[in-house]
């Protein structure tokens, strides 16, 4: 049990600096040739950051672990929202640009009915609701991308270096890129062999373990980012990340996993007979997303009572899972 904590452990290692190297090389690479910036942030920083969760979640829905990808693209929007997000909003709450986060909120709300039908309908994540969700996934991408071409571009002036430093920065840019995925590639492995015997050790089902300790661990890109902005006074970066990254969440990481092999709502938790993943795991994370996204497009702004809500919310569903 020792060994497989540790290895836990470095495995989180593993992904959180594997992202980082990742979205570095990437956004490094993007730079250079000129791509607009806002087009950076909207596509390749997003995805590198949920790299972690996209990884974990499809590692371990095709060794047959299903509970875990489903735990871990469900835990890390519950996670992202009622703590990370809930630390930057308790501490600093901030103005909210309404325009700029109504398409993100638009495409998760549309994407969790979705998910939420099939899981209350069905029960089961067939293939084809895993191309359904790529499908929203590209959609996005492409009104992103969009809106990011047709924004007021400003110029920047792009200093002049020589070309054989040139040519060592790409080669470096490059090998972060590469690096940083074989990271990522091997933290997810340790992550979920490890998390499965923990489960194992502890005699919980493999989803509490994907809902907590997992969600927390993928979600640690944001957590820095989140902590990061906040000591910036950049309270509203920190929230367009969290959405677009719980976005993420439901259309790419688990659209991955589900279409590389599907798999059927864990049920090894119940709450008066009924499946406690649709009792409070689903409920939990509409509710923290509705209440962190409602009031700030409504009114414009953050409050600091939405932050101590969404901790406690938060607090509760860990005790939940451990002790309910």
């Amino acid at each position: 049990m020792l060994l497989a904590v540790v290895l836990f452990i470095v495995g989180l290692v593993l992904l959180i600096k594997g992202g980082d190297w990742f979205v570095d090389g990437s956004t490094g690479i993007a730079h250079r040739f000129h791509v607009p910036e806002l087009l950076i942030g909207a596509t390749v920083v997003s995805i590198g950051t949920t790299l972690p969760e996209v990884m974990v979640s499809a590692t371990s829905a095709v060794s047959g672990h299903g509970e875990i990808a489903y735990g871990n693209a469900l835990g890390s929007i519950i996670c992202n929202t009622a703590l990370i997000s809930a630390i930057t909003v308790a501490v600093r709450p901030s103005k909210v640009d309404r325009k700029a986060f109504r398409t993100p909120v638009i495409f998760f709300f549309t994407a969790f009915a979705l998910y939420a039908i099939v899981a209350y309908f069905f029960g089961y994540f067939y293939k084809q609701v895993g191309l359904l969700l790529l499908a929203i996934f590209l959609v996005y991408m492409f009104v992103v991308v969009r809106q990011a071409l047709d924004s007021p571009k400003k110029s920047e002036a792009a200093p002049e270096e020589d070309e054989d430093e040139d040519d060592t920065a790409l080669a470096k840019e490059i090998g972060l890129l590469v690096i940083g995925a074989v990271l990522i590639a091997i933290g997810a492995r340790l992550l979920v062999d490890n998390g499965t015997i923990i489960a194992e050790g502890l005699g919980v089902p493999e989803s509490v373990i994907a809902l907590t300790f997992v969600a927390l661990g993928t979600s640690l890109p944001e957590l820095v980012t989140a902590i990061t902005s906040l000591a910036k006074g950049h309270g509203a970066l920190s929230l367009g990340n969290i959405i677009g990254a719980n976005l993420f969440n439901l259309v790419l990481v688990s659209g991955v996993s589900v279409s590389l092999s599907p798999f059927a709502i864990p049920s090894g938790k119940t709450i008066a007979g009924m499946n406690a993943s649709l009792v409070v795991d689903i409920p939990v994370a509409l509710c923290v997303m509705l209440l962190l996204t409602v009031p700030a497009l409504v009114r414009g702004k953050l409050s600091r009572i939405q932050g101590i809500l969404l901790l406690l919310i938060y607090a509760a569903f860990c005790v939940f899972q451990f002790v309910g």
